[in-house]
């Protein structure tokens, strides 16, 4: 045995698992580099996300930060919302006044004009019907101020750190304001930061943002299975770069502090990608983001997790007192019918204000959790050198020690996933590796149980059926070379057909034909199968039958032919056997063509068989169709006969057959009925046909046909040549035969 030998065998046995293996591993490689996206890794990363997140969040009450919730119960006492402006005023007076807030947010747009006060109606009936009575205007001049609720609101707004909310839009067009921007886009300079960008806003009433001076945009990002998981804390509208209310409710608390954009910090190989560095009082306070300027959401708990106060109890002053003193105070809403409620990991019907309120809590506690940016680079070498370890050296051969190796590797990505989350902060994707790991090991388990321990018992039932068991023995011997898929070949094919089956059928009972077609179908297969070829099917009294698959056979087109001249003979003696029992006679057709065509297992998933397709495969069925115009029991395509060059053979025409545009020249191989004085002579007429001189081939075919009565072929050509004689044929006149039938 030489030194290649025991690698060849090892590469034959494993190599279409090694292929696989590669294959998995690289499709997975593709995805961690994103340089495509398969859904179903996603949706099992965010799985494994929204787990970690609930097994990690503290599930504490955080009491900074309090909302005051337009709940059932405020709306059964003040009335549906939106309430009154003059309402709103009292409200922040209160909270500033009387509670003593830090900071009031508003997950809320106030986009319209308060009209509920009346005030309209009474400016237009001073500028018209009572425009004359001066008591009515002095008396509307005295009362405007109070019933002006959208002044009175925005006088309460004005000098407290107060953040308005407003929404982004792609769809509609812009209305009300919205702030300044938070920087311009030059201050990102040319970092590939991809924030989101919009087309138009949603703001609120000038004179109202005017008061404030504050406002932050409340648009999540909605992920593809519709949860919450990031908020944009800056995004692009035009030239300028705005703040999220959750940001601006943390600039606001530090009195209007800066904001500037961090990037790859070469200090910190633990750094993320960008990050906002908002200037406080007792120092920077970093925020990472990832490349769309978003910021991973930190889920203390499920709703609830930051004490809630109903607006009602507030201004019927039903809460304890100091309850809101020094906090963040953030006004937004649980009632199902105001359409407030998110899908998050930590629940499916979540308040979109306490998604801002989880925010500002991570922000000042700096637990903001991001996606490192050698994130990437860490899955892909995890992934390489765990998968060439297991598609190489895993010991497969031993599939308990395989498993245990298998399930270490597992838990060791699981907790390392867990650690990187809890501790560094680092929100790594872990699902491409965790597939990987999988998928090779019920790749290699199945391969292992279902190909090489069964691949031989398999191949035997498989093909059992269509070769002969001298092929299905030399397939098993190398299984994984073999496969009923379907595949690009050059192959010969042979139909073989009873010639007058009708009138025979009619002449027998049904049992005797049963009998004779068994008999002969038997008897022809067996030349076929001796002849190392595949039987396709039987269609009725037809044949159909290929060689050089599955078995590569390079001889097949000498082997369909030797096969064809052993079923002429076969047939000799079971017509003897036929006619001893009474019965009739057989005699067949067959056409034999070699070309390209498709092989493999076809059909339905009701029924499928081992066949060939293909146009080669056609002009076959329709040589055996001319052998009843030639009569002529077997007729070769010109492709197979130029690959059996040392049989003799004798050219019958050239055809252009139904189906095929392309003229072929046709033989009959070693016609048995003729001697080689008589085929020269045969040779010699066809090329006086074809030079149109009529007379010379004439008088060659009637001496053939004198001597070889029963050939109809030379009666044929002299019907020809009478046709011909006096018809004015085109100077490119091809002698091709046309064929339209089947």
């Amino acid at each position: 045995m030489s030194a290649r030998e025991p690698f060849a065998f090892v590469l034959r046995r494993s190599g279409v698992r090694w292929a696989l293996g590669v294959a998995l591993v690289a499709v997975l490689a593709g995805h961690a580099l994103a340089r495509y996206d398969i859904r179903f890794i996603d949706s099992l990363d965010a799985m494994i996300y929204d787990a970690k997140v609930r097994l990690f969040m503290p599930r504490t009450t955080d009491a900074r930060i309090a909302i005051l919730d337009i709940d059932e119960k405020s709306l059964a006492e003040l009335g549906r919302w939106p309430w009154d402006r003059a309402r709103m005023a009292e409200l922040v007076n209160a909270l500033f006044g009387r509670e003593r807030i830090a900071v009031l947010g508003f997950d809320l747009v106030f986009a319209e004009a308060d009209a509920s006060s009346g005030l309209a109606v009474l400016d237009e009936l001073a500028r018209g019907a009572l425009s004359d009575n001066a008591a009515y205007r002095d008396a509307l001049a005295q009362l405007a101020p109070r019933l002006d609720y959208d002044r009175r609101f925005a006088d309460a707004l004005a000098g407290h750190p107060v953040v308005l909310g407003y929404y982004f839009s792609n769809q509609d067009a812009s209305s009300g304001a919205i702030p300044a921007p938070l920087m311009s886009e030059r201050a990102f300079g040319t970092h590939p930061l991809m924030l989101f960008d919009w087309s138009s806003y949603g703001g609120n009433l000038p004179a109202l943002e005017k008061a404030a001076g504050r406002a932050g945009y409340f648009n999540p990002v909605i992920d593809f299975d519709g949860a919450v998981r990031r908020v944009p804390l800056v995004t692009a509208y035009r030239d300028g770069v705005y703040g999220a209310l959750s940001l601006e409710v943390l600039r606001a608390l530090y009195g209007d502090a800066a904001v500037t954009p961090l990037f790859d910090d070469p200090a910190n190989a633990g750094a993320p990608l960008a990050a906002l560095a908002v200037a406080t009082p007792r120092g920077t306070r970093v925020i990472p983001v990832d490349a769309n300027g978003a910021a991973l959401v930190p889920y203390r708990g499920p709703a609830g997790s930051f004490p809630y106060y109903s607006i009602a109890d507030v201004l019927g002053r039903r809460i304890p007192a100091g309850a809101l003193a020094g906090k963040i105070v953030l006004i937004g809403t649980t009632a199902p019918g105001l359409m407030d409620q998110r899908t998050t990991p930590v629940g499916e019907v979540y308040p979109g204000v306490e998604v801002n309120a989880n925010l500002i809590s991570g922000m000042l506690d700096g637990a903001i959790r991001f996606q490192p940016p050698f994130a990437a680079t860490l899955q892909m070498l995890a992934l390489v050198i765990a998968g060439l370890a297991m598609i190489f050296l895993w010991p497969w051969h031993i599939p308990a020690r395989a498993t245990l190796l298998a399930a270490l590797l597992f838990g060791a990505i699981v907790a390392a996933d867990w650690y990187a989350f809890a501790h560094l902060a680092w929100s790594i994707p872990s699902a491409t590796l965790l597939l990987a790991v999988l998928g090779l090991y019920v790749l290699n388990m199945s391969y292992g149980y279902f190909v090489e321990a069964r691949a031989k018992r398999y191949f035997a039932a498989l093909f059992g059926q269509y070769v002969p068991p001298e092929l299905v023995e030399e397939m098993s011997r190398h299984p994984e070379d073999y496969s009923m898929a379907g595949r690009r070949a050059e192959l010969t094919v042979l139909f073989c057909d009873v010639l007058g089956f009708t009138a025979i059928a009619e002449t027998l009972e049904p049992e005797a034909l049963a009998r004779l077609m068994n008999e002969y179908l038997g008897t022809m297969t067996e030349v076929i199968r001796a002849h190392r070829g595949t039987l396709d099917k039987y269609i009725g009294d037809a044949i159909m039958g290929f060689w050089g698959a599955p078995v590569d056979d390079p001889e097949h087109a000498r082997h369909a032919v030797a096969a064809a001249l052993g079923m002429r003979a076969a047939l000799v003696d079971l017509n003897r056997t036929l006619t001893s029992r009474g019965w009739p006679t057989l005699w067949i057709g067959i056409g034999i063509n070699t070309g390209p065509m498709t092989v493999g297992d076809m059909g339905s998933a009701v029924r499928k068989a081992y066949t060939v397709m293909g146009d080669a495969v056609n002009v076959a069925a329709r040589l055996e169709g001319l052998t009843r115009h030639f009569d002529i029991d077997i007729i070769v395509g010109e492709a197979t006969r130029e690959q059996v060059p040392d049989i003799a053979f004798r050219e019958i025409d050239r055809v252009r057959v139904k189906g095929r545009v392309a003229p072929i020249a046709v033989f009959e191989p070693q016609p048995t009925r003729e001697n080689s004085d008589g085929l020269a002579r045969w040779r010699t007429a066809l090329a006086h046909y074809r030079a149109r001189e009529w007379d010379e081939a004439e008088a060659l075919l009637a001496a053939l046909a004198a001597q070889y009565p029963e050939r109809q072929l030379y009666a044929l050509y002299r019907k020809r040549i009478d046709a011909l004689r006096g018809v004015a044929l085109p100077e490119d006149w091809d002698c091709v035969s046309a064929f339209d039938t089947k």
